[in-house]
């Protein structure tokens, strides 16, 4: 085991190395300043279409709301508890900043990806809708990009064992261990139980599941978040001052901290923020390519809020609890400095807060990366291999619940580099249909408005 997480250190750190993080955040921008920061000013739209759609419009499997909330089940989980806290214990509160930087970029990048997905999506064997990155780099950019779409449903099948199935066993397991003694085995036979009774329904059932699990517990810890930075409200200026600070001059040792210079910050920063929103992965437009809409733009400004949602607000909540609570300082890293900074300011009920949180996000997490890798395996296979692939993943919860923690992240962040790269290249060939979409849209609707401001003759 020594020996093979060596060598996945030693890839990791290849793959989250300037090249990548240049070009998440680089394609992201691009993306940005091509849409003219729409994204940006057009968040309040994305709510507004986003309530519209609790009921779609035709034309996919599940609701355009549902949709947004298969996707927010996948990204919602450890990356927000978590990997939150891991990005601080590594690159100190700086890393905040640059998850905030990842975010804001990202809302392009996740936009144009839903609305490449629906744009390209297509009908398998069984009637049924199915997108994403390798069908739109197959339709989108032709037969001779072929093998591009196929490294990335490949990359997707296998990664998807890590970030949404792995990682997410592993850290319920733990912290139900740490604060119900709860056997690592119970839990795995639990969620394997709750799984297999979800995902055997297809993705209909998936998305009914997360369109009221996922909005319940996202606002349940939202509250709750605010609650802890409310009592810890003198101490929210000087944590602001330290993200903003300390992402441009690096972190000092302090207490348990060892220290972080900047690149370790910006690396940390970026790498958990992409883990948890999971914008330039591609995995997102998988959900929201089986929306029932006949718009590419109006699920593209749907699609972008999960990033906005999950990193801007989720994740803000969890780092500055973080920093002001000064737990950052403890030594303590991943779930158990989010629990601490939450029993630092709710003693007795903080740490089974982040308990529960973490549980349910993450089991939310495991239930929408199984559509993500049954889609990718099924671009190869088609819908014949679904059944053994969902026994496969409810089986892979039992092993991902009771091994090493450390070395179960490290698959997560390597896997999720080697998805990224074939997305990433697809957006960047493919964003004038993007740009080319979303002017055609806006001046239609502006069209629209204006005729019905018109008098009538």
């Amino acid at each position: 085991m020594e020996t093979m997480t060596n060598y996945l250190g030693t890839i990791n750190s290849f793959v989250w190395g300037p090249f990548m993080l240049v070009a998440i955040l680089g394609v992201g921008l691009v993306l940005q300043i091509g849409l003219k920061l729409m994204p940006i000013f057009r968040l309040g739209t994305g709510f507004s279409l986003l309530w519209k759609g609790r009921t779609g419009a035709g034309g996919g499997e599940i609701s355009p709301f549902n949709a947004l909330m298969t996707s927010l089940s996948a990204t919602i989980g450890t990356g927000n508890i978590a990997g939150v806290a891991t990005a601080v214990f590594l690159g100190g509160p700086g890393a905040l900043f640059w998850m905030w930087m990842t975010a804001l970029v990202g809302l392009a990048t996740k936009y144009a990806e839903a609305v490449l997905a629906v744009k390209y999506r297509e009908r398998d064997s069984a009637g049924n809708y199915v997108g994403g990155p390798m069908y739109y780099i197959k339709n989108g950019l032709g037969r001779g990009w072929f093998w591009l779409g196929s490294t990335f449903a490949l990359c997707g099948g296998v990664a998807a064992f890590g970030i949404g199935n792995g990682v997410q066993a592993n850290s319920v397991a733990n912290v139900l261990n740490e604060n119900f003694n709860m056997p690592v085995e119970v839990t795995a036979v639990i969620l394997m139980v709750l799984t297999g009774a979800v995902i055997l329904g297809g993705v209909t059932r998936i998305g009914n599941v997360a369109g009221k699990l996922v909005p319940f517990m996202a606002i349940t810890y939202i509250i709750a978040g605010l609650v802890v930075l409310f009592i810890n409200i003198d101490a929210i200026g000087s944590a602001l001052e330290l993200v903003f600070t300390q992402a441009f001059t690096g972190t000092a040792a302090q207490g348990g901290f060892a220290g972080a210079a900047v690149w370790a910050a910006i690396r940390f920063g970026v790498a958990r923020g992409v883990f948890s929103n999971e914008a330039g992965l591609g995995s997102a437009p998988i959900a929201h390519a089986v929306a029932e809409t006949k718009s590419p733009v109006k699920q593209g400004l749907i699609a972008m809020l999960g990033t906005f949602i999950d990193t801007i607000i989720v994740c803000t909540i969890t780092g500055l609890a973080i920093v002001a609570s000064g737990a950052w300082t403890s030594g303590e890293s991943g779930a158990g400095l989010t629990s601490l900074a939450f029993e630092m300011a709710l003693p007795g009920v903080g740490g089974y807060i982040i308990a529960i949180s973490l549980s349910v996000f993450a089991f939310t997490t495991i239930l929408g990366w199984s559509f993500y890798g049954e889609k990718c395996i099924g671009f190869f296979f088609g819908p014949r291999a679904l059944k053994p692939y969902r026994v496969l993943w409810v089986a892979a919860i039992y092993f991902g619940a009771t091994a090493e923690l450390s070395f179960i992240w490290l698959v997560a962040d390597t896997l999720n580099a080697m998805m990224a790269i074939p997305n990433l290249i697809a957006l960047l060939l493919l964003s004038p249909v993007v740009f080319k979409l979303t002017k055609e849209y806006f001046a239609e609707r502006d069209a629209s408005a204006e005729a019905s401001k018109a008098p009538a003759e």
